[in-house]
């Protein structure tokens, strides 16, 4: 099992769970964060910090698209380990359905 995150991180971009990570495993992109399927050690810590409830373990049902998500692009993007402020506008977007398809970016964040 690992943690994954889902689309609701997408423009809200929290990083409160990055902060708590004991092995470091989270990737910034553009508009969201990934987990490193490989890297997690499953502790679970980070879920209940995400204010989004954008984290999820990859044994629930439905979460195989995540999953390959978070392995594909923990592979690009660059490591994040450090709690940066959320986008400006990341009240506005969360809870918002369908985020993936209206603005989910391929571009790498900054990281650390």
């Amino acid at each position: 099992m690992t943690y994954i995150v889902n689309d609701s991180c997408i423009k809200c971009k929290y990083t409160d769970c990055v902060e708590v990570c004991p092995v470091d495993c989270f990737y910034e992109g553009e508009n969201m964060l990934v987990i490193h399927p490989d890297e997690c050690i499953d502790c679970g810590v980070c879920e209940p910090e995400c204010p989004a409830d954008a984290i999820r373990p990859d044994t629930e049902p439905g979460l195989e698209k995540w999953l390959e998500i978070n392995t594909k692009f923990a592979s690009i993007w660059p490591n994040i380990t450090l709690k940066k402020d959320p986008p400006a506008d990341a009240e506005k977007y969360d809870g918002e359905s369908g985020k993936f398809e209206k603005y989910f970016s391929e571009a790498p964040g900054a990281g650390d």
